[in-house]
């Protein structure tokens, strides 16, 4: 009897030994992702003080209407127009998601409404591969073989850098962000939606094109937010393709400058820091970051305002 006895006071110590140790790994756990999570945050707060700590600097010397409102950008002979930046960079993310949308939209519906589950399997995964091309290599692509192919073709006139060859190339970049979080919210969409349209006699382009895909709205319009996001902050195209003459209110076929491209511009040249001109593009930066922000806030409102709840 002593020995069940002690036997049982052993098995309980263990037990609670095991106990305290489970609960310390947890608490460490728990403190590790806690750190994380918390590095993420002021990480990104210390990117933004800095980065309006400077724009603050250069707003002291230039007026933020003339910023804002003038046509010029010739930070050399002291004009500091944004306006054809902006102009640049709007006109490529809109050519860019002028491909994009329809193109990976119609992807998405393939793959989860037509597409059998082994080409599934494999199709999927093998669009996602262009995401992982090096975005220089798009760029010398526009360069070298869209802006030839457009000047031998159907556009004698296109310049040697121009925003439509970059626009149309960036686009081909964003076509699986578009097309893999929008499958992904089509796919989501249950079972029993499609069913029932099939019950009432719909037909299979019925079903996707008038239940699924206005089920899934929230998250395609989600996925254009994204695909238009990456588009405005996309650096190595544009700087390769497009070119650095900011113009404002010019053609596709011309040379422009985006936001991105003149921060490569001024970063990768002789710039003096602490000069004026050094410290726009912590202003251009500031407006590009404004720009998207608004862009995921707009994105998150219509997410939570349009979601379809099952």
């Amino acid at each position: 009897m002593a020995v069940e006895t002690q036997g049982a006071r052993s098995r309980e110590g263990d037990w609670h030994r095991n106990s305290r140790a489970r609960q310390a790994r947890e608490r460490i756990i728990k403190f590790l992702l806690t750190a994380c999570a918390y590095v993420s945050i002021f990480t990104t707060i210390g990117i933004v003080v800095v980065l309006f700590e400077e724009t603050l600097r250069f707003f002291l010397d230039v007026s933020i209407v003339e910023f804002l409102t003038t046509t010029r950008w010739a930070p050399q002979q002291g004009d500091f127009g944004v306006l054809p930046l902006v102009y640049g960079t709007l006109m490529a993310t809109f050519i860019a998601i002028a491909v994009a949308l329809p193109v990976g939209l119609l992807t998405a519906i393939y793959l989860s409404e037509y597409a059998p589950k082994r080409l599934r399997r494999w199709l999927k995964p093998a669009l996602e591969i262009l995401a992982g091309v090096p975005t220089v290599v798009y760029g010398y692509f526009a360069l070298t073989f869209i802006t030839p192919f457009f000047r031998d073709s159907v556009l004698p006139g296109i310049g040697s850098f121009n925003a439509l060859a970059a626009g149309l190339i960036m686009g081909v970049m964003i076509i699986p962000t578009v097309a893999s979080v929008s499958e992904d919210a089509i796919y989501a969409v249950p079972r029993s939606l499609r069913e029932g349209a099939y019950a009432l006699g719909a037909t299979k382009r019925e079903t996707a094109t008038k239940i699924v895909v206005p089920a899934a709205l929230s998250g395609i319009v989600a996925a254009v937010i994204l695909g238009i996001s990456r588009a405005i902050g996309e650096t190595m195209i544009v700087t390769i393709a497009m070119g650095s003459q900011p113009n404002f209110g010019g053609s596709p076929t011309e040379s422009m400058q985006a936001m991105t491209a003149y921060i490569v511009q001024v970063v990768g040249g002789e710039t003096p820091r602490g000069s004026i001109t050094f410290e726009s593009i912590f202003a251009v930066g500031s407006a590009l970051f404004l720009m998207t922000l608004a862009l995921n806030l707009a994105s998150y409102w219509f997410v939570r305002r349009f979601r379809e709840i099952y």
